[in-house]
């Protein structure tokens, strides 16, 4: 018998899964529960998302795209006698009403090892709370946001390169492929759930651009995991003579490799030292004094401008050595 599953995402993160439900045997993609087309880039026309862009191409023809789902989409999703949901990052709260159309119920493809990291920006938590591993987590759908009893786990280490983006992309990939696996056998009646243990339990509330705004009085290791939390959104930002000044790739230092008192927030001159051999030929040409240590600038953006590597920034702009940031 053919398992008929509803699939509910919205951005690149959820493509993986949604091409995974597509090619598994003995299933069927019969709608795709989206957000709605909104104006984006600088033409500010509606754009499709990319699960929408995906769907389309593999020749779904069945999409719902509500700003919040109610009882007719609910009731339009029951006509098609669907099997189970596969959610995963679709950015709608799945009512009590829908959960129950489901009679293998719905799965979550949630970008973190739950109980911790519950919420809207998973990745961007674990770098900032300096977490060793992630991962991805498949379990099942209840009312309370990311709560539900979890079904499969697989974990990925956090490497001092990683960003946001760079995570996401990768934990998508291993979700997608628990997902292949686990699936079949959950419908199949073969999988037992085990509950999350809410003591151990942590937030990742959605991110807002004020989010990236830098207080050089923290440490340098923070403000570091601060820049890689937050790109490619909202990135890492300061000021610089009254403008935004955004903070692309960065690498802290030691307070003693200074050799200054400068306050937090002080452009120095590097000492032009090797940082890490995980950045060949990156040198501490710039550094900004922090609460401990300092961070070396790698990459920066001024409004307007593109992003530049700061040897090259530098040739454009020596004021930038002991200016005052934030």
């Amino acid at each position: 018998m053919t398992t008929r599953i509803v699939f509910f995402g919205s951005p690149d993160y959820a493509v993986p899964s949604l091409r995974v439900c597509l090619a598994l045997a003995d299933a069927e993609v019969v709608a795709v529960v989206t957000q709605p087309d909104r104006p984006r880039g600088r033409s500010k026309a509606p754009q499709m998302t990319a699960v929408k862009e995906a769907a389309v191409e593999a020749g779904i023809t069945t999409f719902f795209q509500p700003d919040k789902i109610r009882r007719d989409t609910t009731e339009a999703i029951q006509a098609l006698s669907p099997d189970v949901g596969v959610v995963a990052a679709s950015g709608h709260i799945l009512p009590n009403h829908l959960l129950d159309a489901f009679p293998h119920q719905v799965l979550n493809v949630h970008a973190s090892l739950l109980p911790r990291h519950r919420g809207a920006s998973p990745v961007a938590s674990a770098i900032l709370a300096g977490d060793v591993e992630t991962g991805a987590t498949i379990m099942r759908v209840v009312r309370e946001v990311d709560a539900g009893p979890i079904v499969a786990s697989v974990a990925t280490h956090i490497d001092p390169l990683d960003t946001t983006g760079t995570l996401t992309d990768r934990i998508a990939t291993l979700g997608a492929e628990l997902l292949a696996n686990v699936l079949p056998r959950w419908v199949a009646g073969e999988i037992e759930e085990r509950p999350q243990d809410a003591s151990e339990a942590t937030f990742a509330p959605k991110l807002s651009r004020a989010d990236g705004t830098i207080d050089w009085n923290e440490p340098a290791e923070a403000i570091w995991r601060r820049v890689r939390a937050f790109y490619p959104w909202p990135l890492a930002t300061t000021t610089y003579r009254g403008e935004p000044f955004l903070i692309h790739t960065a690498w802290p230092v030691s307070r003693a490799s200074l050799a200054s008192d400068a306050a937090p927030g002080t452009v120095l001159a590097g000492d032009g030292s090797e940082l890490t051999p995980l950045l060949p030929e990156r040198t501490a040409r710039v550094v900004v004094a922090c609460g401990e240590g300092g961070l070396a600038l790698l990459e920066v953006q001024r409004p307007g401008k593109r992003p530049t590597p700061i040897e090259a920034y530098l040739n454009g702009d020596r004021e930038l050595l002991g200016s005052q940031l934030g």
